[in-house]
């Protein structure tokens, strides 16, 4: 297995990361539609099972095949039930990031600790109605933070605003224990909310429909790069 893909960085710099999330993608030309979008940071993969969400997407055979072409280290985002099963297998199957739902896991900090010793990082996501203060006692335990701002399972909806302060809690908990935590902000993420996500404090950012909808998916990228970094802090 490799090793961790961008290893911590303590300079105190906060790099924009743009991962479009291939839930919106066109499903009939898989390999294809990785190719539209090469200049990304990562490629994010919503692993969708039916029961922790109601929608059903990619499993680990299909997600294991776009591992081969995908042109950017993959973030796979677990909503299914039983990761602390699932989500070590996803990391055997290619994925160099796998965050799974605190809400899923029997046993979160046993699980984020197995997936590191894998060589990946691990991540933990939160629905927009889970607090976020219990997560921010076990910050040494994860390498990033997914806070969902809309709720899991579909893709196209609307950012949910009440979200920004339960952001900005978490990268004042980061900064303020010192640690290189990324947060990612999934749903909704678009050239009118990216801005107000990156001052809240967000530094991973998924964007779904607004990059496939585009005409050219890698200007749509490099657009919401340079917006999120005009006001990233």
């Amino acid at each position: 297995m490799p090793s961790c893909v961008d290893p911590p960085d303590y300079s105190g710099a906060m790099t924009v990361r743009i991962a479009p999330s291939f839930l919106t993608a066109d499903f009939g030309h898989l390999a294809t539609e990785l190719a539209r979008i090469d200049q990304a940071d990562w490629v994010h993969f919503d692993i969708m099972d039916g029961h922790f969400v109601p929608s059903m997407t990619i499993g680990l055979p299909v997600f294991e095949q776009l591992c081969r072409y995908a042109p950017a280290p993959k973030d796979a985002h677990l909503m299914i039930e039983n990761p602390d099963h699932w989500a070590p297998r996803y990391a055997e199957a290619g994925a160099d990031s796998v965050t799974f739902h605190i809400e899923a896991s029997k046993a979160p900090i046993r699980l984020a600790r197995e997936l590191r010793a894998m060589g990946v990082r691990a991540g933990v996501a939160l629905r927009p109605a889970t607090p976020v203060e219990p997560v921010l006692d076990l910050l040494e335990e994860f390498d990033m933070i997914l806070i969902m701002t809309v709720e899991p399972g579909f893709g196209g909806q609307s950012f949910i605003e009440a979200m920004l302060p339960k952001i900005a809690r978490t990268r004042a908990a980061i900064k303020a224990a010192g640690l290189d935590v990324w947060v990612q902000a999934d749903g909704g993420i678009s050239r009118e909310t990216i801005g107000r996500a990156a001052e809240a404090g967000v530094n991973m950012f998924v964007a779904g429909s607004a990059v496939y909808n585009a005409d050219d998916a890698n200007e749509e990228i490099e657009i919401l790069r340079q917006l999120a970094m005009k006001h990233a802090h």
